[in-house]
């Protein structure tokens, strides 16, 4: 199985590290791919360039064996719409089981996203949920997809959807971009070889 986590990484921190790790283990990946978004459609632009940021997630995994940067979203033109990133995976691996990996924000804005409901003819959709986090009712098009077992993540290709408790830290980009902007140390929020990149290329500086 591979593990796609997709996000701005504007800058990538522990937080994201932290939680791929620990799906990577848990769920027996083989890889997880962390997929920075060049244009993402719902939210703010990002800080950094899209190289930039790529650079920055390079430096970050360079050292954790089975963490890949995947830069399609980059290399593609146009918003970065996950759908389209998920049909070009399933093209390359047919077979494989692919593992999107969200947050629970972004599952409840799930129905908003381009085209979501082919998501699922890609890939399974695992949300990673806080300790304590209680689902919604799901509704009728979640139910029929919802699957408490584990391994039928394995045995299917595509089509799953699963709830996971991970040790999330709370750690966000945009605290880090504001420490940075007020000439705070970030020091162990994320690698220190990204913390040298910023500095650098003088990132998240206030003009």
């Amino acid at each position: 199985m591979i593990g796609l986590l997709g996000g701005t990484f504007d800058p990538i921190h522990y937080g994201h590290l932290r939680s791929a790790l620990e799906v990577k283990e848990i769920f027996g990946l083989t890889e997880i791919r962390l997929i920075p978004s060049a244009q993402p459609p719902h939210r703010q632009q990002p800080m950094a360039t899209a190289l930039m940021r790529l650079d920055m997630l390079k430096l970050a995994i360079e050292n954790q064996p089975g963490f890949v940067a995947d830069d399609r979203e980059i290399r593609r033109i146009g918003p970065s719409y996950m759908v389209d990133t998920l049909q070009s995976l399933r093209n390359e691996l047919p077979e494989m089981p692919l593992i999107l990996f969200i947050g629970t924000d972004a599952f409840n804005h799930l129905k908003t996203w381009h085209r979501w409901s082919l998501l699922f003819s890609f890939a399974h959709i695992v949300v990673m949920t806080r300790p304590g986090f209680i689902p919604q009712a799901l509704d009728d098009c979640f139910i029929e997809r919802h699957t408490d077992q584990l391994t039928e993540l394995a045995v299917n290709s595509a089509g799953k959807l699963y709830f996971h408790q991970v040790s999330q830290l709370d750690i966000s980009a945009t605290t880090i971009r504001n420490m940075i902007a007020e000439h705070q140390n970030p020091g162990f929020l994320l690698p220190d070889t990204v913390i040298a990149y910023i500095r650098q290329h003088q990132l998240y500086l206030r003009q």
